[in-house]
């Protein structure tokens, strides 16, 4: 199993699983629009014994004008 972590964007810091552990581009639906998250570093956890591999996709734009929301 290979899990993507997502970076900025709205969604940072979600995981979500990756059906492709070469996928280079994510794109996510958020509320009415989608959001394409991509690529960068190496993976982590490769080892046998040391969970799910983990690659970090950062986000690259948005479909449509989003607004963020403020804690």
């Amino acid at each position: 199993m290979t899990l993507a972590r997502l970076h900025g964007g709205p969604l940072d810091g979600q995981i979500i699983r990756l059906d492709d552990a070469e996928q280079q581009t994510l794109i996510v639906p958020y509320s009415e629009t989608q959001l394409t998250y991509r690529r960068g570093g190496e993976p982590s956890n490769t080892g046998p014994h040391d969970g799910p591999t983990e690659i970090g996709f950062w986000f690259a734009e948005s479909e449509d004008d989003f607004v963020p929301r403020v804690d």
